[in-house]
């Protein structure tokens, strides 16, 4: 199992300084690995982040939300065009830095949406994922699409909602990313839905139900790595965290990034990294109780 961090926990901003703090905090707080979000394909330098992240020894991951221009719902072809055209850039982008995982909102705009999906909506959408994750398996890479809360997608929001727009993609290349900030509003608790999910689990975001110091929050991590243990999970469990004192201005309003909870990076990371780590070991001695 890979323990990361999501470099927004480090910086707002992915130019050279940016990835410059974004990589040598991930390795000074002791991760395995960086969670690139890939917000601005056009301008990202994926050869660049790729020799930085090979020289600090991390595994590397990428993420993205969707955009209203880039909804692959749309009812608008040329948005749905468009939106696959911005996936397969990224895909050359998670290539370049050595990494093998696409994830989060990439089925749709990450935005509150005000009614709800059609089925000619999530048709198109299950068709670019069908053929994105063909074209990603051929450069090593595969795409795990993460269940967030009402106010992010209106696609699914729980475990098994993912699983049964899994079941339209009828790829199994394709898997479920839980993340426990929106499983904590959405699920009815965070045992089950893991259960649900199984093998087709790929990817693990860990964050407190207000975005701050793990454990100072209402998420229950004891019934989550407990759940992740009876699978077996073996796929990377990537820290995010977020405060208006880092997040970029623009993603900060998408997410509602509205209080700073917390201001040394560094402090945070380090304290995340001890608390998954001991979360993950306790679990695994239970095995002799």
């Amino acid at each position: 199992m890979q323990i990361g961090a999501h470099g927004l926990v480090f910086t707002g901003e992915f130019d050279e300084a940016g990835l410059r703090r974004a990589v040598e905090g991930t390795a000074r707080a002791g991760f395995d690995l960086i969670e690139i979000p890939l917000m601005d394909p056009d301008g990202f330098d994926s050869a660049l982040a790729g020799r930085m992240i090979a020289d600090a020894g991390l595994a590397v991951s990428a993420s993205l939300g969707l955009t209203a221009a880039t909804d692959l719902t749309s009812e608008d072809a040329a948005v749905v065009a468009a939106g696959e055209r911005m996936l397969e850039q990224c895909l050359d982008h998670v290539a370049a830095m050595g990494g093998d995982v696409l994830c989060g909102v990439i089925y749709s705009a990450m935005q509150k949406y005000l009614t709800p999906p059609t089925t000619k909506g999530v048709a198109a959408s299950q068709a670019v994922i069908a053929r994105l994750a063909a074209s990603a398996a051929e450069r090593g890479i595969r795409l795990s699409l993460e269940v967030v809360n009402r106010y992010e997608s209106n696609v699914f929001n729980t475990s098994r909602g993912a699983l049964a727009y899994l079941d339209g993609v009828g790829d199994d290349r394709v898997s479920v990313h839980l993340d426990t900030y929106h499983m904590n509003i959405e699920e009815s608790d965070l045992f089950q839905p893991v259960l649900d999910a199984g093998p087709r689990l790929g990817y693990v975001h860990i964050g407190e139900s207000h975005r701050g110091y793990l454990g100072t929050g209402s998420v229950a991590f004891g019934d989550f790595f407990r759940a992740l243990d009876r699978i077996g999970y073996d796929g990377p469990v990537v820290f995010e965290s977020f405060s208006s004192a880092v997040v970029s201005a623009q993603l900060s309003n998408t997410l509602g990034i509205w209080r700073n909870l917390w201001e040394d990076s560094d402090d945070l990371a380090a304290h995340a990294n001890r608390f998954i780590r001991d979360a993950q070991r306790a679990v695994q001695t239970i095995e002799m109780h």
